[in-house]
């Protein structure tokens, strides 16, 4: 063997060595592009669930706002209804004046005030022909009180069924009836 020999042998292991190295690299770029190709694919499909994550979170948070929209409006009619009812209760236990006509006896009958509160100021609307005497200016009844008057019928006059009254608070005239005379 010549010593010209040794450097082409030595060629021949370098060049079979790098194609070795060559064979191996494209080995490994062949499968670094498709773990590169894997993690594309990959961060695709993460960035589709992100979208889908952030459009389904859009969706959450203005189906909230539409549930808190509601729940205010609902509140606001719950306080709207309570206080109404407090204002219904209220006018319900506003202390009233309450009148009735009662035949005592003979031509006399009482006015009387069966209501919580004072009836004041209370004016006769109808002109009464059976009536003895005026009705009083500013006549006042308060609570449990009784105002005796005097009615008696003729032919001419005839006691009416109903006296109609009103009074300081009770501008339209409330219809009394005048209950049959006995005795």
């Amino acid at each position: 063997m010549d010593m010209g020999d040794v450097p082409a042998w030595a060629a021949l292991v370098v060049s079979v060595g790098a194609i070795a190295v060559s064979l191996k690299a494209r080995g490994d770029g062949s499968r670094a592009a498709d773990a590169a190709e894997k993690s594309v694919t990959e961060a695709k499909r993460s960035a589709d669930a992100s979208e889908q994550a952030v459009a389904e979170a859009r969706r959450s948070s203005d189906a909230a706002e539409r549930s808190a929209a509601v729940a205010e409006e609902t509140l606001a009619d719950q306080r709207h209804e309570a206080a109404e009812r407090r204002v219904i209760e209220a006018e319900a236990n506003r202390p009233r004046a309450a009148l009735k006509i009662e035949h005592a006896n003979k031509a006399k009958w009482h006015l009387l005030n069966h209501g919580t509160a004072a009836a004041e100021n209370i004016v006769c609307v109808d002109e009464v022909e059976a009536m003895i005497g005026d009705w009083p200016t500013g006549l006042s009844l308060p609570p449990g009180e009784v105002y005796d008057f005097m009615m008696a019928g003729s032919m001419q006059a005839s006691i009416p069924s109903v006296l109609r009254v009103k009074w300081d608070g009770q501008d339209e005239p409330v219809p009394l009836r005048v209950p049959p005379r006995v005795g």
